[in-house]
């Protein structure tokens, strides 16, 4: 028998807090692989960036929480390239910085799998930058030394006495949870309890916290904080500089939890986060997209109004005439109307652009443009998924135009995940919502907005279904993504102007 031919291991660095600190190299191999193993230091917006059918394995490493073993680690990393599976070890920061790459690659030396390291930016310098603390500086620091505040030893590092004796900046790694002795070893050799420090918490994030004080002060000071891992310790001269950036990002330090399928979710969480807000996913529904069939390949030789209301339900019509390897001529005789500029993109790739879109993008003024536009043609077909809103069909219905609605796809909705959503939403400001399908899959069965959390919906549509539930919320004048973004933009100005809740204002 041939024997199978062995698959490659990339051990890659992400960098540190924000996903887009990865190397383009890096991305590139993440987006091709078959299997990943990653560590709770990646971003985990990383993992979306992977292909279709990757299996994805956590493998842990985190101060005080369960993880792999790095022997199992290494074995795991052996028997995927033997199946012959490409596989990406994606690991925090960079993997020979503290990331015990060098170890892997000695377990892939001996098994004589082929492996590459990419290296990643370093927490060490990446994450003192977020918080504009340089860790060289024209006559305040010629040198910076990374030394790692939890070793398998005794948990601290080694040579106090030598560190204390170094004129440039150090820089602690994993050492949170030993800061008080790191400081106090510094102190009691020799290091001046003047000397300017930080400790920054979840850098690169939006979720990111720093804090300031001489030596002497920096463990009160943080404790009082109560600042969290992962987190990194800088202590020299450059500590007390603050070179953060100065650009405005109006929803620093909102947190947003956005509900929806993904292609919304992806949107949505890119404005966002380009703004400034902390994100959070919570996606807990899935397309389920339905056979076509010859009957819709029949009806399209008619010809009126093809009517789409999102792009998914674009995607997924063309995806079936591909499948069915129908010809996209067929469809010369029809118009095409949509609800708003995101689905009008989605059929602009196809090379189709829209006859009819309404000044308003929400299902009522689609329902009331079409009711004119359509008067003089021969039929309308509905595209759309399994729970759109009745307020279309039955504008048409009452202006006595002939249609057909044709379910292109049903929604379905992930348990586990809507567990998880409904316990995240405690900690948000706002959650987005794209659906009154949505709203429905998040508050039946017991679920609820937690107080003090204001709810953004898509449009009119999805507002009722929420008034529906006992809810108000702030709604969307477009229906889509960018529409979504503007409404929070605009109620997060309103809490700032009025004084509002908690710490995002």
């Amino acid at each position: 028998m041939k024997e199978k031919k062995l698959g490659k291991v990339y051990i890659v660095g992400a960098g540190c807090g924000d996903a887009e600190l990865i190397t383009w190299k890096g991305l590139r191999l993440l987006r091709q692989c078959d299997v990943v193993l990653y560590d709770d230091l990646s971003a985990a917006r990383l993992l979306e960036e992977t292909k279709e059918g990757c299996e994805k394995i956590p493998v842990g490493k985190r101060f005080g929480k369960h993880s792999a073993a790095q022997e199992e680690i290494n074995v795991l990393l052996v028997e995927k390239a033997k199946e012959g599976r490409n596989v990406v070890r994606l690991k925090g920061g960079d993997p020979f910085v503290f990331g015990r790459g060098g170890e892997e690659i000695l377990a892939l030396q001996a098994a004589g799998v082929p492996y590459e390291e990419v290296p990643g930016i370093t927490a060490a310098v990446a994450v003192p930058a977020a918080a504009g603390i340089p860790v060289t500086h024209r006559k305040l620091a010629r040198s910076f030394h990374v030394i790692t505040g939890h070793t398998a030893e005794n948990g601290l590092p080694e040579d106090f006495e030598t560190l204390a004796r170094l004129d440039g900046t150090l820089v602690f790694l994993m050492g949170l949870h030993h800061l008080e002795e790191i400081a106090e070893g510094l102190l009691k050799n020799g290091k001046s309890p003047d000397t300017p420090a930080a400790v920054v918490s979840r850098g690169a994030t939006a979720a990111q916290r720093v804090v300031h004080a001489p030596l002497g002060e920096i463990a009160a000071a943080v404790r009082a904080a109560g600042l969290e891992a992962p987190a990194v310790i800088i202590v020299g001269a450059v500590a007390g500089l603050d070179f953060s950036g100065t650009i405005a990002k109006e929803l620093q330090g909102v947190r947003i939890g956005v509900t929806g399928t993904r292609s919304i979710v992806r949107k949505l969480r890119e404005g966002l986060e380009e703004l400034g807000a902390e994100v959070t996913e919570m996606e807990i529904s899935c397309l389920m997209p339905y056979a076509q069939g010859d009957a819709l390949a029949a009806a399209l030789h008619g010809q009126g109004w093809l009517v789409f209301t999102s792009p998914n339900g674009v995607e997924i019509f063309f995806a079936g005439m591909q499948e069915r390897r129908q010809d996209i001529r067929t469809l010369a005789g029809w118009k095409f109307a949509v609800i708003g500029p995101g689905t009008a993109r989605a059929l602009a790739k196809r090379g189709i652009f829209a006859a009819y879109m309404p000044e308003q993008y929400n299902v009522e003024s689609l329902a009331a443009g079409l009711c004119e536009a359509a008067r003089q043609d021969k039929e309308v077909l509905i595209l759309r998924a399994e729970q759109g809103s009745p307020v279309l069909t039955e504008h048409l219905a009452a202006a006595g135009i002939p249609f057909r609605e044709i379910k292109l796809y049903d929604i379905a909705v992930d348990r586990e995940r809507l567990s998880a959503a409904r316990e995240k939403a405690e900690e948000m400001d706002f959650i987005t919502f794209a659906s009154g399908s949505g709203v429905r899959n998040f508050l039946e069965d017991g679920g609820k907005l937690p107080e003090g959390v204001r709810a953004v919906c898509i449009g009119q549509a999805t507002a009722e279904v929420l008034r529906e539930y006992g809810y108000d919320s702030v709604t969307a004048e477009e229906s889509s993504a960018e529409g979504i973004l503007r409404a929070v933009l605009w109620e997060r100005e309103k809490l700032h102007t009025e004084g509002g809740r908690g710490g995002f204002v």
